[in-house]
């Protein structure tokens, strides 16, 4: 974990560098920021605390694979002295709204920097027209695991700092306290998980974005509804069978859907193999998990409670 802050430490400054200074928005005295979905969001705030005024741009419960920017997203994009994204290809839309909003040289990527994962099936599927590639570099969904978004951590705070240095002492201070809840529910995580027995950690869900979680807290993804990083993809008649057989022979418990995207395949596919659907959050916070820390404390009670 060390060597891997080091490094990331090392691109944050680089990319903090590239982010032309500001001064803070006029109007409220604060440093004016847009972030793409509300996770970034809360993590910009965690870090920012009351000298940033972040405005959202996917609304809550919004899925980031299919959102369709506005023009009053653009021009809101267009006004920020900061845009916070995902990045690694999670938000399609963001090239072009960039481009429209002439914000690119204001933009952040929270995940550059991370060794994205890649499934052993990810090669063969970069050549298969049927699938969308919106994710084909990697796992776009970093946040799953609180690991990487101390990572994040660091590139919020670095990149504010650049805009906003007479209250560098501020965001310090913010990131560090931050990244100790960071690093408590992390091992909380890992007590959670430990109440599973090792047989029954056999992850299913509809489509590929838990590989950072699992990866990092022993379970073990044996399959996904759509085999692909995107909500938006579509499998095949052999593949839904190929999942469904995973299911039986495997004898996985619950399928596991996020609360923003179609359930309909995931609820045939339950009803065909008599396994329980759970549904959890992915790309959005919630009314149950308001905050980041809440999202993962939810989503762990559920996988344990689940495959328990």
């Amino acid at each position: 974990m060390n060597k891997k802050i080091v490094f990331f430490l090392m691109a944050s400054l680089f990319l903090a560098s590239c982010i032309a200074p500001a001064s803070p928005t006029v109007d409220s005295g604060k440093v004016n920021i847009v972030a793409t979905t509300n996770i970034v969001a809360d993590i910009v705030r965690e870090v920012g605390g009351d000298l940033v005024d972040v405005q959202i741009l996917l609304p809550e419960g919004t899925d980031p694979h299919s959102f369709d920017p506005t023009p009053q997203d653009i021009a809101k994009v267009a006004e920020a002295d900061i845009v916070f994204a995902n990045g690694a290809g999670l938000e399609d839309f963001i090239d072009d709204l960039l481009v429209s909003a002439d914000a690119a040289e204001r933009t952040v990527m929270v995940s550059h920097g991370i060794e994205l994962l890649k499934h052993p099936e990810d090669e063969a599927e970069d050549h298969d027209e049927d699938h969308d590639h919106e994710g084909e570099e990697g796992d776009p969904h970093t946040w799953t695991d609180p690991n990487n978004v101390m990572l994040w951590v660091q590139t919020i705070e670095a990149t504010l700092v650049s805009v906003d240095s007479a209250n560098a002492e501020s965001y310090a201070e913010n990131a560090a306290a931050y990244i100790l809840e960071l690093e408590e529910i992390d091992a909380w995580i890992r007590e959670q998980i430990e109440q599973i027995p090792p047989e029954k950690r056999k992850i299913v869900t509809d489509h590929r974005l838990l590989s950072y979680y699992v990866d990092e807290y022993g379970l073990e993804m044996v399959g996904a509804i759509i085999p692909g990083y995107s909500s938006l993809s579509e499998p095949s008649a052999q593949e839904l069978a190929a999942i469904e057989d995973i299911i039986s022979s495997l004898d996985v418990k619950a399928i596991f859907v996020g609360k923003t995207v179609n359930p309909n395949l995931a609820e045939r596919i339950a009803e065909d193999t008599g396994v329980k659907l759970v549904y959890f959050y992915t790309g959005s916070l919630g009314e149950e998990a308001p905050t980041y820390l809440d999202y993962l404390r939810y989503n762990t009670n559920a996988f344990v409670k689940a495959l328990k």
